[in-house]
């Protein structure tokens, strides 16, 4: 009998072979795909299904991928996700076209082109004490009903039928990520370096409203959930955003005590987001907990060393994703996708351990036709025993 998609995930989870490798697509903001792309692959399906957004945020820009889409990408997880509060959403839907939108922490975007937009709103650019940050008044609700009303039933829903591997992804969740949304990127690296103190203050309370959320996320769910997805943009191009030394100081403890949360609220596998080349530091991550890696940048630095990377952790950690969306996706041909998927697999894929997926969400200027090339290739290539 073959497996279902969810068997399939979990025996990958398991650095064991199922039947093909997992195809990870289409339910979070880090596996996305945006819209122009969406409507491309629904046109060339002659799929009906009308264009709505994830989290229910347009200025994310990231479709909600509908049923029919999904099994045409053969994806084999589907996503269960928090949204913001009903008023902030209500806001943004009556706010002056083009203006910025915020999120219920106070930051916001802004409108660098037609349905493309920048965050721009740093509402702690100033702030440099401890004082500052207790006189803000912006910090979030996390008790508020509406972010998390939908998610018991939705999750259940999934697990009565049992047929797909579940992924639950609260959103806006990332410490560091917070961090240098709410004062910059610029300003809170230099407060990291300058002013450690303050800026592992903020770390820390960012962490606390992180926690809350993902404490009440986590008992709506339940048992039925099989992957948490949680992280931070640690890396560039070519290296890390900060050194492994400050990482180490700075935020490990935090994302460890994050982990430590999770782990005593739900038996589900973590999975760790950042982009960039991180992989100095997957061995701290695979000593706090973390189960799955995402993306697997494979443009970025010593990421691109497939073989190493999988050699070196492959038996301690879940390498998700692998097919980059910086050049390949956007500019190559569906043959040179379908080279690289194979090129991937082989590297990474046997012995289990592996969901192949794009770098991050896939992005409007990625034709539709190379997304089919990379889902489809899965199918050629990506059978167990591998050739």
């Amino acid at each position: 009998m073959p497996l279902s998609s969810r068997e399939r995930v979990l025996i990958a989870l398991e650095h064991e072979e199922p039947d093909r490798v997992p195809v990870v697509i289409g339910v979070s903001n880090a596996t996305g795909i945006k819209m122009q792309p969406y409507r491309g692959i629904k046109k060339l399906e002659n799929i009906s299904a009308p264009d709505r957004y994830l989290y229910d945020w347009p200025e994310l820009g990231t479709a909600e991928v509908d049923e029919d889409t999904l099994r045409r990408l053969h994806s084999d997880v589907r996503g269960v996700l928090d949204l913001e509060p009903e008023w902030i959403r209500q806001a943004n839907q009556d706010r002056e076209p083009h203006s910025p939108c915020y999120d219920s922490w106070g930051t916001g975007q802004i409108e660098i082109g037609p349905d493309d937009w920048f965050p721009g709103i740093h509402p702690l650019a100033n702030a440099s004490s401890i004082q500052d940050l207790d006189d803000y008044a912006g910090w979030p609700d996390m008790s508020d009903p509406s972010r998390i009303a939908h998610v018991r039933d939705q999750a259940q829903r999934l697990a009565d039928a049992g047929e797909y591997a579940i992924l639950a992804t609260p959103w806006l969740l990332f410490p560091f990520e917070r961090a240098y949304a709410m004062q910059g990127m610029e300003t809170f690296l230099l407060n990291m370096a300058r002013d450690p103190d303050f800026a592992r203050a903020l770390l820390e309370r960012n962490a606390q409203f992180c926690k809350e959320l993902m404490g009440g996320f986590l008992a709506e769910l339940g048992d039925n959930v099989d992957i948490i997805k949680i992280g931070d943009d640690l890396g560039t191009q070519t290296s890390l955003m900060i050194s492994p030394k400050m990482y180490r100081e700075l935020l490990k403890p935090i994302h460890a005590d994050f982990i430590s949360f999770i782990r005593e609220r739900t038996k589900a596998r973590v999975l760790f987001h950042s982009d960039g080349d991180v992989a100095p530091l997957i061995p701290d991550f695979i000593e706090i907990g973390v189960d799955i890696l995402n993306p697997i940048q494979t443009s970025a630095g010593t990421m691109s060393d497939l073989a190493t990377l999988k050699k070196k952790h492959g038996k301690d950690i879940v390498f998700c994703g692998g097919i980059d969306t910086h050049r390949l996706l956007p500019f190559g041909s569906p043959e040179d996708v379908r080279k690289e998927v194979r090129r991937v697999i082989d590297l990474l894929a046997p012995g289990g351990g592996f969901m192949l997926g794009a770098v991050h969400t896939i992005m409007n200027d990625v034709p539709a036709e190379n997304v089919l090339a990379m889902v489809d290739a899965v199918e050629t290539y990506g059978r167990y025993p591998l050739n």
